[in-house]
């Protein structure tokens, strides 16, 4: 396996839920899609998607677009140490951190996501780097037991972990959760779970 393909989020309504991501993030289907599903889940489901983007005024405008379409504000746009960003929670239950390093705006403000980031948050940071090495992932950065970033191809998913607390406190939620991630990860792989029952599949052919 050398990268994700895509991402599918497994929601009660998929026609409401692709309506949001139409009208809030005009994502590509070919990343991140939608199937139903009536999974048991309840609390933090352990991941977050990010879009990052070129400057703080389109994580504002995605922002916006996100809760004109019916998304709940977990964070607000604000600046960091890092950069400038928020988060916000879809009306399906997936959580989004809208972000950018950049400090100010450098050109006209648009909506375009250069960048989709999947994070796991995952219990034993350095175990589950180890698990997806030995599945041919490279990696790309690495902090210790803290964060771990892999190599990905253009127009495909990265694919980051980080320690499920820390990335309940980043999004803004409580980190308790039970049940189905309601996510699947697709990939040029053989079917399989990892160490915290992320769910991934080989992604369908194409053509």
């Amino acid at each position: 396996m050398t990268s994700i393909g895509s991402v599918t989020l497994e929601v009660a309504d998929p026609t409401a839920a692709a309506r949001f991501y139409s009208d809030a993030f005009g994502l590509d289907p070919s990343q991140v899609s939608l199937r139903a599903s009536e999974a048991p889940t309840t609390g933090f489901r352990g991941f977050t998607l990010s879009l990052v983007v070129s400057q703080p005024g389109n994580v504002d405008a995605l922002f916006r677009a996100a809760l004109d379409a019916g998304a709940t504000g977990l964070r607000p746009a604000e600046k960091s140490l890092w950069g400038y960003g928020g988060v916000v929670r879809a009306p399906d239950g997936t959580i989004w951190q809208i972000a950018t390093s950049a400090k100010k705006d450098t050109g006209p403000v648009t909506r375009k996501v250069d960048e989709v980031v999947l994070l796991l948050g995952v219990e034993d940071v350095k175990a589950s780097k180890q698990f997806y090495i030995e599945q041919g992932l490279t990696v790309a950065k690495s902090f210790g037991g803290k964060y771990v970033e892999f190599a990905t191809g253009p127009g495909t998913v990265k694919l980051s972990l980080y320690k499920r607390r820390a990335l309940a406190k980043v999004a803004g939620v409580p980190a308790d959760g039970t049940g189905s991630h309601r996510i699947v990860i697709s990939g040029d792989t053989r079917p399989f779970s990892d160490p915290d029952g992320f769910v991934w599949e080989a992604a369908a052919p194409t053509g």
